[in-house]
């Protein structure tokens, strides 16, 4: 004990007190770039494939993104989850490369050159094809550049040197020969079906290419005259009323369809008869009476019971026909208007009787076509009915709100003719639209290229002669054009227009299994990440329709056929497919356009006798097919990727139709697990908008804030739903980072000086850090489980609770008096540092996949190295403990003994009776140590047992050491030293 009677000195040169060089401030945005310039010259990721050889692999396949324009929010999210997920396999001792990839092809980079010429008033039909293609080709090629360094960025780790591009003429080449598979297997054909048409763009869509919005449409109900009813004589004369909202769809009417099982009432409406469901009765006498067309009186509109003539069952109107409105025209228009059975028939809305246009609904289309009636193609790419085309040629287009209003000349048209009974502008509906335009689409019946979803796949030779086999088992792959699309001479009348030939689905007997059923059972074997995405991918798979793999566009990779002009079949001929395939090689999709045709047909076919197909693949094919040009191509015929990852809005799109390709071929998916993620949304909770002004843009937070607050914030949300970003929301995520970042700036400056000599076998441990590794241990299995369930935050949850409270406000609080004040050689102190030793190998390796740059910029301040990285370490092993569970069991209990003290003193602070609690003294009603241990867990001057239940606080008479400052009976007066700091400083 020093001399009370010296004068008070200042101890702090002999307290052991942490030190570092890591700074307590980030500065991410300077210090990444910084970062991000060592890992390419240290040449990361290809050493991390030299490092991994041999290993087991991980591969996550990565979705293209389309090439035009900066990233969103949306792609950071996308890129960030695949990066952790890559880095997190990496460091479980995988070989996960990554290959990032583009989306080259199709509309979205198309449309853009197309908004440049429209800006210079240009027309893009006026630019040779091969020049406007070379315009697209540059643009991707610039916007991926561009996308490359933000994602780079993000700290993302992959392949950037050597990307997949669906416009490499490699890739274009294996997409042409994906596509001649499906053509060699008997798994497409050309047909004239319903598909969803841009009018704006001239071109059919995707699903995934359209979007709904709400609109105001005009409705209409027109009647049609029934001239014959075989089962119903009654209803002859009388007017079957149909309701529509598409009202320029009433000029291809060619059926009207009935619900079987409905009832339907013939009424007296005055001055006509008219027949509709009687569910749907009271709301058509409402409408015609509203419209004023009829004698009905408005303030009575609904029907008595000596207006109901006769009821008829729906089954009773089988063999009726009607007259479609415009008959008097004549030709197309005189012919009657045959009642079909529709099982799609309600009484939801409208009048219980449906108006079939074949050209314009899938529904009409089917049912149309199951009574031999086919579309007629009145409508054109433009929207606008061919100039032909009765008396509404060249008009307008369909989608202008003009040409289809109550008072346009359609509905004008009908009412001359006596048939509109009602018409208003004011029908509010969900519609479709194209996201890229944003211009309503209509459905078309156009020729279109299809893969079908049930036809039945046939057995074809390798190589044939002719248009089509006719070995045994085979059969053509498209009806000859008299029993085409059209089923009758269409063209006498309406003159000047031809049936395209080869229309018409391919018709085999084989037991072969489907596509659905293929693509149904591979989506069994596929592990889905949420399981409730299983669900949603399933319904779509077993309600679509036959793919659309066709565009009327000029940037893509081409259908590459030869149409037989006689019979409709195309060539399906192995050294045609060779010589196309090695063209595209050399040149890319390009050779198609420019191609010499006949050189590639070879000596067996004179191209006179071929139909050149020019429409180029859906870009869904396109990317679609990457597991063929990415996966297979790097790693070997048959290897499939460990994971897909997208948005949610993928089940729709690429997942679905990378499972429709690789099902269609190979019989499979081309995946063994997918992870569905949410939309990024405003902090409202709100879809981000220009016109809102609430988008927050990830170049922004990465420039102000650093890579690893985005990285963070990714990892941090439930990212299985739609997840929410803005200012508070990055600001609760930066206070996290701060706190991982002040742990670990605490392990390297309490681990300073730190080496082997100093380690303490686990054995001769005190029993505290002996439970804190125990902690570690559970820590460690939790995390592992995580990250194989791809579930990151639980992962991040779990390592920052251990962080902030298992550590820093638990172990790092009860030992810093021992790391600051005990002896350097110190066992408890040693056992202490050994442990924060560990403790630094396990978390900054934890930390490592989603703090891709701190956990860098930490072991660097630790181990510095010219050559050496974090993110070539594997996942830890921790030392192996004594099984005795019941020193966790009891340690527990200290911890929320502890918690129940800090409770107790925390109103004498607040009262000001004590400053610290080191000043306190407590009683607990039960040691669960000896005194002067819980004293040190418990951060108080004394602990005593006491009877009560409950936990009493005094302020303590004992005197403050001058160095520890702890105040302690040994201490004779304030400013002395205890006996444990003068044998220390003696």
């Amino acid at each position: 004990m020093t001399d009370t009677n010296e004068p008070a000195r200042d101890w702090r040169d002999t307290v052991f007190l942490p030190k570092t060089d890591f700074p307590m401030k980030a500065g991410l945005a300077a210090k990444e770039p910084e970062i991000l310039a060592r890992w390419a010259k240290l040449g990361l990721y290809d050493r991390l494939r030299e490092q991994r050889a041999g290993r087991e692999r991980f591969i996550l396949h990565d979705g293209p993104p389309y090439a035009n324009g900066d990233i969103h929010m949306g792609h950071a999210m996308n890129k960030i989850l695949k990066d952790i997920i890559v880095r997190s396999q990496s460091l479980m001792g995988k070989d996960a490369p990554y290959v990032p990839g583009w989306d080259c092809h199709g509309l979205p980079i198309e449309w853009k050159i197309e908004e440049a010429y429209r800006a210079k008033k240009l027309n893009k039909d006026e630019v040779p094809a091969a020049e406007f293609r070379a315009e697209c080709r540059a643009y991707a090629e610039k916007w991926v550049a561009v996308q490359r360094g933000q994602f780079e960025r993000l700290g993302v780790m992959g392949d950037w040197d050597d990307p997949y591009l669906t416009m490499k003429f490699d890739a274009e080449a294996t997409i042409a020969g994906e596509l001649l598979k499906f053509a060699k297997s008997g798994q497409l054909y050309r047909g004239a079906k319903p598909v969803m048409w841009s009018p704006v763009e001239k071109t059919a869509l995707a699903e995934a290419e359209v979007e709904y919005e709400d609109v105001v449409s005009t409705q209409i109900d027109v009647a049609f005259e029934i001239v014959d009813a075989p089962n119903a004589p009654e209803l002859v004369g009388a007017h079957a009323v149909i309701w529509t909202t598409t009202p320029w769809t009433i000029p291809v009417n060619q059926a009207l369809a009935y619900g079987p099982e409905v009832e339907y009432v013939l009424l007296d409406a005055h001055p006509i008869r008219i027949l509709v469901a009687r569910e749907l009765a009271e709301s058509v006498y409402r409408r015609l009476a509203n419209a004023g067309v009829l004698t009905l009186d408005p303030s009575d509109p609904s029907f008595r019971a000596d207006d109901v003539l006769t009821t008829v069952k729906g089954s009773d109107l089988a063999g009726a026909t009607a007259r479609h409105p415009m008959h008097h025209l004549g030709g197309f228009f005189a012919k009657p208007r045959p009642f079909l059975a529709g099982e799609f028939v309600t009484t939801d809305a409208g009048t219980g009787l449906v108006h079939m246009a074949p050209d314009h609904g899938e529904d009409d289309f089917l049912l149309c076509k199951a009574h031999g009636i086919e579309p007629v193609f009145a409508v054109d790419g433009a929207g606008m009915y061919r100039a032909d085309w009765a008396w509404l040629g060249g008009q307008g287009s369909v989608i202008n709100k003009k040409f289809v209003a109550a008072d346009g000349p359609i509905c004008s048209d009908l009412r001359a003719a006596g048939a509109l009974l009602a018409a208003s502008d004011d029908f509010a509906h969900s519609y479709p639209h194209s996201w890229r335009s944003k211009a309503k689409i209509i459905f078309r019946a156009t020729p279109q290229w299809f893969i079908p979803m049930d036809g039945s796949r046939s057995s074809v030779a390798p190589a044939q002669t002719g248009a089509a086999a006719t070995s045994a088992g085979d059969e053509p792959l498209a009806a000859p054009a008299s029993a085409g699309a059209t089923g009758r001479d269409v063209a006498a009348e309406l003159p000047g227009f031809a049936a395209p030939a080869g229309f018409g689905p391919v018709v085999n007997p084989s037991n072969a299994p489907t596509l659905r059923n293929l693509a149904l059972d591979a989506i069994e074997r596929t592990r889905w990440v949420p399981e409730r995405s299983q669900n949603r991918i399933r319904s779509m798979v077993e309600g679509r329709p036959d793919w659309v793999i066709s565009r009327q566009r000029a940037w893509g990779v081409p259908i590459p056929l030869y149409v037989n002009r006689a019979t409709g079949d195309y060539l399906r001929d192995e050294g045609v497919n060779a010589r196309i395939l090695d063209a595209f090689r050399a040149g890319g999709a390009d050779a198609w356009f420019g191609a010499d045709h006949q050189a590639l047909l070879g000596p067996d076919y004179d191209l006179a006798d071929y139909e050149v197909v020019n429409d180029i693949l859906d870009v869904w094919f396109d990317s679609g097919s990457t597991h063929s040009f990415v996966i297979e191509a790097r790693y070997g015929a048959g290897v499939r990727a460990n994971l897909y990852l997208e948005g949610s809005d993928q089940h729709r799109g690429w997942f679905q139709s990378s499972l429709l390709e690789s099902a269609g071929t190979r019989g499979r998916a081309p995946y063994d697990a997918v992870l569905t993620h949410g939309f990024a949304l405003d902090g409202q909770g709100k879809k981000m908008s220009k016109s809102l002004k609430n988008v927050v843009d990830p170049l922004q937070v990465i420039g102000e804030s650093g890579a690893d607050i985005l990285r963070l914030w990714v990892a941090q949300t439930d990212y299985f739903d739609d997840v929410r970003i803005g200012k508070e929301v990055l600001g609760g995520t930066g206070d996290a980072y701060r706190k991982i970042r002040n742990t670990f700036r605490y392990l390297l400056g309490a681990l300073d000086g730190f080496g082997d000599a100093e380690k303490v076998r686990v054995e001769k441990m005190p029993e505290l850090e002996l439970y804190i590794l125990h902690k570690l241990g559970m820590l460690d299995v939790e995390l592992k489980a995580a990250a194989e369930a791809y579930e990151f935050n639980r992962y991040a949850r779990a390592l920052s609770d251990f962080m902030n409270e298992d550590l820093s406000a638990f172990f790092f609080d009860i030992r810093k008096d021992c790391l600051y004040c005990d002896a350097a050689d110190s066992p408890k102190r040693r056992a202490y540092r050994t442990v924060l030793d560990v403790l630094f190998h396990a978390l900054v390796r934890y930390a490592a996949p989603i703090l891709a740059f701190t956990a860098e910029e930490v072991w660097q301040a630790r181990f510095p190295s010219e050559d050496g990285s974090v993110h070539y370490l594997e996942w830890p092993e921790l030392p192996a403990l004594p099984g005795d569970d019941a020193v966790s069991t009891e340690w527990e209990d200290i911890r929320r003994q502890r918690v129940a003290v800090t409770e107790a003193i925390e109103p004498l602070r607040r009262d000001k009776v004590i400053r610290s609690s080191l000043e306190a003294e407590v009683t607990v009603p039960n040691l669960l140590r000896p005194a002067a241990e819980l004293a040190e867990v418990f951060i108080v001057a004394d602990v005593h047992h006491g009877d009560d239940a409950g936990v009493a606080v005094t302020r303590t008479e004992h005197k403050k050491c001058g160095r520890c400052w702890r105040l302690l009976p040994e201490v004779e007066a304030d400013g002395a030293l205890c006996h444990r700091c003068d044998s220390v400083v003696s």
